[in-house]
């Protein structure tokens, strides 16, 4: 099937996944962000460039949270980018995925910046439920996105 054949509506439920994908990404590099904000606060010098992990022990302590979080948020991308794509390989093949795919699909980013706040200001309860409905949220794609192309 070529791009063209597609019909708009089909590339419209698509472009939910897309933007799943591209929001999720968007979090992550604010993770990234946020990661190196902590190392300016920790002073970074030319010479920790040879060694930026060894500036840890300096970094204040929502730094370190930053950077852990900032560890997750790889993670969470590599399970929830395959997820969003396989959805999108679903609908661009005609399946109709139910309603509730797009919910999570669009929910994981939101969860992912709630995990990131949790995180930086040290929400345990919060930054465990942000994480587990996040990872909840992308098993659902991988469930829904697999039924529909089996």
């Amino acid at each position: 099937m070529l791009i063209s054949d597609l019909s708009q509506s089909t590339v419209a439920s698509a472009a939910h996944y897309l933007w799943s994908l591209v929001l999720s990404l968007a979090t992550l590099l604010i993770s990234i962000l946020l990661l190196y904000l902590a190392r300016f606060s920790a002073r970074l010098e030319i010479k920790d460039l040879a060694a930026l992990r060894s500036m840890f022990d300096r970094f204040p302590a929502w730094g370190k949270r930053a950077s852990w979080a900032q560890q997750n948020s790889f993670e969470a991308f590599t399970i929830h980018a395959p997820a969003a794509l396989l959805a999108v390989v679903a609908v661009l093949n005609g399946q109709t995925l139910p309603s509730i795919t797009v919910a999570v699909a669009l929910a994981h980013p939101a969860l992912r910046v709630a995990y990131i706040s949790a995180y930086l200001f040290n929400v345990p309860i919060a930054r465990s439920v942000a994480w587990l409905l996040g990872l909840l949220c992308s098993g659902i794609l991988y469930g829904v996105g697999l039924a529909a192309l089996v």
